[in-house]
Parts: C-alpha cells; structure tokens; sequence
C-alpha cells in the first residue's frame, strides 16, 4: 500500500465500528468529524488500533479521536506511513 485512502478508512472503520444507519460511509464524509458521523471516543480507539495493528504505525491519540475527520485522518496515517508499504 504506497498511499492511504478514505476508502481504506472506510473498510477499517466498518471492520472495527460498525456502520451508523444514519451515515452513508460512500458518500461524502471527509470533512465531517467522527463525532457528527456517529462514531465515540471507543469506536474511534478501535479504529485506531485495528489501522496501527494492520499498518505498523503509532498514531497519536490527540489526532484520532472523534473530533477529527476523515481526510485529517488519511493525512496523518500517510505522514507516518512508510514508503516501503
């Protein structure tokens, strides 16, 4: 994986989340927060360790959590994700 999507966001969210009947993860989420899309602080550290777990990065916790969106997430997986992936 040379570059991380929001649809590979999308697949470990569901994976780790569930999908809310509310939000259609296909549709245009990248500038909502986790928060608005339905997702909790616990979702959201499940999502967190299933992407560091599969990717072998750390993420920082204050950049994960359900305030944060979609792209900003994106952004900061493909800062610290290694080239060689």
């Amino acid at each position: 994986m040379a570059t991380f999507t929001q649809a590979d966001l999308v697949g470990y969210i569901r994976q780790a989340a569930g999908e809310d009947d509310g939000v259609d993860l296909d549709g245009d989420i990248a500038e909502l927060t986790f928060a608005d899309m339905g997702y909790d602080s616990v979702a959201m550290v499940e999502v967190t360790l299933l992407v560091e777990r599969e990717l072998g990065i750390a993420l920082p916790e204050d950049r994960t959590g359900k305030d944060a969106t979609p792209k900003e997430f994106v952004e900061l997986v493909n800062e610290l994700l290694p080239a060689s992936i």
